[in-house]
């Protein structure tokens, strides 16, 4: 028997089986059943029928974590809809992009980041903004022509709406990059794409029906990893915190019996920090599962994670075009093996049903010897359709090295064991607390100033981030211009994350005879002495 995979599983199977039970745990302790939570799906759904949304728009979401985000997800993809959410720690004028490439029909945002698209409001009829409708969290605190959020739920019923036929195949959300090499593109998944990752990470990383997650990562980072899923067709209760403070985060492991979280390196380290100064239980009844992904944690804060709060480290690695996740550590029968410590630290083998391949500039697979660079190229079930009006780059990041492959762009080894060890980015990307950056995004915006000749953004090793970028800059004769007064340029104009948090002024930078810099030379002077692992 064949039946559709559809995202919109997971809702009806917890609301079947778990109807009565807490499924989400709000910001400010608000408790919903799973049976309470579908009212307002299916409220918000009717809102969006009523204002003539049909299946294939776009809604988009501007928001930290809420319970408001698990809503509009489920409220978008159950009438046929994509669900776009935006990374709401962009600068106002990184939105015009996205709103003008997804063209929703509608836009729903906190209130606290409101402001940040007023602009696009504003001038919806003479610059033709796709969004009719402008809904906020608190629609009196935003202002003028914005509905509240809980307002439009008052108004539209419970009852669950007429579905349209579904297909598998039908496209379920849009997820942006960060542009790294250029404007950011949208990542296209569909129904069967996002269910059949949500399947396979759900086994990855051990959830069963007893456990309560806590929301320390984004859940725009595509759609939580799956977790919005996963955790909630399994019958899993959901914490969520909107703002990572450590003190908060180890209230509510103890608080609401926390069971799994995830989070960077940098989220590790903070936490730890804290830990050490202050006199607080790391658990409550249960042993905790951490999930880290983007830079490998040393193998010390590996050892301290575990050691010291007692939790248990899950590596996994991936891409907002992969599902995320295609690759983890979570072996326990290699762990008992080789080295614990050693294997943790490697993103891991391919996940179930995924085939990965780390290959050379024909296309063949390197040798398994961890020491043979080639870059990581993915087959699986859970790989984007395509790029959002992108087919040049669809095409290419299928058919380059090898065809019918995605190609990451990620440079990589691999062991014996087939676990993969990424190396550096091909496209120079810094990835700073989790977050990825584009280091060609940094240099236009430096080279925008006057005094600027020539400008290279590198990442280089953070204690806290893991890398951040640093610019190296050549001038134009008789320039005073300061590190200061540079970086405040850029912050001026960039999502602070992406900002150099240093500068140094050179009188020139190795180039080749092309006239392109040299990026590995500049690198090699700040990580000679330090491991760089970005995966």
């Amino acid at each position: 028997m064949k039946r559709p995979l559809l995202t919109t599983d997971y809702l009806d199977r917890a609301v079947t089986l778990y109807g009565d039970d807490v499924g989400v745990i709000a910001e400010d302790g608000t408790e919903f059943t799973y049976n309470e939570l579908n009212d307002r799906i299916n409220r918000l759904s009717n809102a969006l029928l009523e204002w003539g949304v049909e299946k294939g728009d776009r809604v988009a979401l501007l928001s930290p974590n809420s319970h408001r985000f698990i809503e509009t997800l489920y409220a978008t993809m159950q009438i046929g809809a994509l669900f776009v959410p935006l990374n709401f720690r962009l600068q106002p004028n990184e939105y015009d992009y996205l709103v003008d490439d997804s063209s929703p029909s509608v836009l729903i945002a906190h209130t606290g980041f409101t402001e940040k698209v007023d602009h696009l409001k504003e001038t919806t009829a003479e610059a033709g903004t796709s969004v009719e409708q402008w809904v906020a969290y608190d629609g009196a605190a935003a202002g003028e022509g914005w509905h509240g959020y809980e307002d439009v739920l008052a108004d539209h019923s419970p009852e669950k709406p007429d579905r349209p036929d579904l297909s598998e195949e039908d496209d379920a959300t849009i997820l942006y990059t960060s542009g790294t090499t250029g404007d950011p593109k949208g990542v296209v998944h569909t129904h069967r794409i996002q269910h059949y990752h949500a399947l396979i990470h759900s086994h990855h990383v051990e959830f069963e029906d007893d456990d309560t997650l806590l929301w320390t990562s984004p859940m725009f980072h595509i759609n939580g990893w799956g977790h919005i899923y996963g955790l909630t067709g399994i019958g899993g209760t959901h914490v969520i915190l909107e703002q990572f403070d450590p003190g908060t985060v180890f209230e509510r492991i103890a608080d609401h019996d926390v069971s799994y979280l995830g989070g960077a390196p940098t989220v590790l380290n903070m936490l730890l920090d804290y830990y050490e100064d202050a006199d607080v239980p790391s658990t409550g009844e249960k042993p905790v599962r951490v999930e880290t992904a983007a830079s490998p944690p040393p193998k010390s804060t590996i050892r301290e994670v575990e050691d010291e709060l007692g939790w248990r480290i899950i590596h996994a690695y991936g891409a907002t075009e992969t599902g995320p996740i295609v690759t983890t550590s979570n072996s326990q029968r290699k762990i008992e093996q080789g080295d614990k410590y050693d294997i943790i630290n490697k993103p891991g083998f391919a996940t179930l049903n995924t085939e990965i391949l780390v290959v050379d500039q024909h296309g063949e697979p390197v040798p398994t010897d961890d020491e043979t660079q080639g870059e990581v190229v993915v087959r699986g079930n859970q790989v984007l359709d395509r790029y959002w009006n992108k087919p040049d780059e669809t095409h290419r990041a299928f058919h380059d090295r090898r065809d019918g492959w995605f190609h990451t762009g990620d440079i990589a080894t691999w062991d014996d064991n087939r676990m993969l060890t990424i190396v550096d980015r091909k496209k120079d990307v810094i990835i700073s607390g989790g977050e990825n950056i584009s280091t060609i995004e940094v240099q236009d915006v430096i080279y925008e100033h006057p005094d600027v000749q020539v400008a290279a953004v590198i990442g280089v090793p953070h204690e806290k981030w893991g890398e951040t970028p640093k610019a190296l800059v050549v001038t134009e004769e008789g320039s005073e211009l300061a590190e200061d007064e540079l970086i405040e340029f850029t912050r001026e104009r960039l999502a602070h994350y992406k900002c150099p948090t240093s500068v140094e002024f050179r009188d020139s930078l190795p180039q080749t005879s092309t006239g392109k810099i040299q990026k590995y030379e500049l690198r090699e002077e700040f990580w000679d002495d330090e491991e760089k692992n970005v995966g």
